[in-house]
């Protein structure tokens, strides 16, 4: 009787410490099990509904702008854990200001077609990189119906190991709920479509438990009379001006992207602490 009565209580200490050391862990921030983040559906035929799963300590987000020319950042950018980068903009022959490193593209669903174009370079040079693709309904139903929701099914038939993803409807729902908590407007009332560095943003908040962003200019940037002309993106360095490109799609009221509103949003989110502007340096 006692030796089973010393067992039973072995038993209840073991579950006990056990029971203590998974709580620690829960606190201290480490997860068990990865669930995915939700939200982002990969594109495989004969795997439906699988989740995404990544984490990172550590990101670097590096915007597509012009700013990022003479930055001199590529290595620093390089040793980030991971590599965000948006739509198509190239890393060769940019190395040094923006580095060479994808860990995950967010892609428009305007974006693509240009994919298309450059399929050996996307996904043979950039085979490791995870494709994530926003895009409105029409485009990425999956009846049959959504074109580029179609398009992706082929590069994923064609391309098995990349891994491609969609950012799902619900998601999508939710990216409008967070512009109108933070601008007090509805999004499609306004006229506004999200960009893709607001989806980026929104990306990395899920994925990444600090962030660094490179390429970003502080919302009152084009308003200062002093500012620098900078190409709209590093790669058409002929093409418009970013602060031009800006204000347009600010004051358009059908079909713009609310570029100045959106860095703005950014500021307030960076003073809570996780994301911090590396290049250009400014602070919220």
């Amino acid at each position: 009787m006692t030796s089973r009565r010393l067992r039973w209580i072995f038993l209840l200490l073991l579950s006990l410490t056990l029971l203590l050391w998974y709580s620690r862990l829960s606190m201290s921030g480490v997860t068990m099990v990865n669930t995915g983040v939700r939200g982002y559906v990969r594109v495989s035929p004969g795997q439906v509904g699988q989740i995404l799963h990544l984490h990172c300590t550590r990101c670097a987000v590096v915007s597509s702008s012009g700013q990022m020319l003479g930055s001199g950042r590529g290595s620093e950018i390089d040793r980030q854990e991971c590599v965000i980068r948006m739509n198509v903009a190239p890393t060769r022959g940019f190395e040094a200001d923006v580095g060479n490193r994808s860990t995950v593209r967010v892609v428009s669903h305007t974006s693509v077609p240009h994919l298309l174009k450059k399929e050996e370079y996307f996904f043979g040079h950039d085979a490791d990189t995870l494709y994530v693709v926003w895009g409105p309904e029409r485009n990425m139903r999956q009846d049959g119906k959504g074109r580029v929701f179609n398009a992706l099914v082929k590069l994923a038939m064609k391309y098995p190991r990349v891994r491609i993803y969609v950012v799902t409807h619900e998601k999508i729902q939710y990216c409008d709920s967070v512009f109108q908590n933070e601008t007090g407007k509805n999004r499609m009332k306004s006229g506004a479509f999200l960009s893709t560095g607001f989806f980026t943003m929104i990306l990395a908040l899920d994925v990444c438990d600090s962030i660094l962003v490179y390429g970003m200019i502080d919302g009152s940037y084009c308003s200062n009379s002093n500012r620098t002309s900078v190409p709209y993106h590093y790669y058409e360095s002929s093409r418009l001006d970013e602060c031009m490109m800006y204000g347009v799609h600010e004051r358009a009221k059908r079909g713009g992207h609310r570029f100045i509103t959106e860095k703005s949003i950014y500021r307030r989110w960076a003073s809570q602490g996780r994301l911090q502007f590396a290049y250009p340096n400014w602070s919220p």
